[in-house]
C-alpha cells in the first residue's frame, strides 16, 4: 500500500532520508519513500500495512501525520507527469539571452547542456575575453537557433 505522509514544507528531502534510515535500522517493511519535487509538504511511502507506517513516523520531528486513505500508483503517476517540464528547446551552438543573474540581458553561445543538473554552460559573446559560465537553464531564453544566420537578406 502507498500512504501519504504530511510533513513540514521544505523538509521533504531530509525527512525521506531520515525515514529510510529508520526503516532499515528497525527492519520495517517499507519498500520505498518518494518525494515528488513539486508536491510541497507531502511524502509518499510504500509500506506493507498501516501499522508499519505508524511505527515509521512515530517520534520523528517535522512529521505532522498521514492520510488514512492509501493512494494508488496511478494517482502518483499523474502527479509526476504534471511536474515534468517540457523538453528543453535549447541545443548546443544556439544563441541565448540571460534573463536573470549578474549577466542579465547578455547574449551567449551554448557550449554544453547538462540535463541531469538542469544547467547550461555558455560563452558570453559581447565580452573582451570569452569565459565559459555555467548557469541554470531557467535563467536563459532562446535568442536564436544555431542554424539561422542573423543576416538573412
Amino acid at each position: 500500500m502507498i500512504y501519504t505522509i504530511r510533513v513540514t514544507s521544505g523538509q521533504e528531502k531530509i525527512l525521506s532520508e531520515i525515514l529510510m534510515k529508520k526503516s532499515r535500522a528497525e527492519k520495517l517493511n517499507v519498500y520505498s519513500i518518494v518525494h515528488v519535487e513539486n508536491v510541497k509538504g507531502y511524502l509518499f511511502v510504500e509500506a506493507s500495512d498501516e501499522n508499519t507506517l505508524v511505527k515509521l513516523i512515530q517520534k520523528v520531528k517535522h512529521v505532522k501525520g498521514f492520510l488514512k486513505r492509501p493512494i494508488t500508483l496511478a494517482e502518483i503517476e499523474n502527479l509526476v507527469k504534471a511536474t515534468k517540464q517540457p523538453a528543453l528547446a535549447i541545443e548546443q551552438g544556439d544563441t541565448i539571452e540571460m534573463t536573470s543573474g549578474p549577466f542579465k540581458g547578455e547574449r551567449a553561445k551554448v557550449l554544453k547542456i547538462d540535463e541531469a543538473k538542469d544547467e547550461i554552460t555558455v560563452e558570453l559573446i559581447e565580452v573582451a575575453v570569452p569565459i565559459p559560465v555555467t548557469v541554470k537553464s531557467k535563467m536563459v531564453k532562446l535568442f536564436q537557433k544555431s542554424g539561422q544566420g542573423e543576416d538573412d537578406s
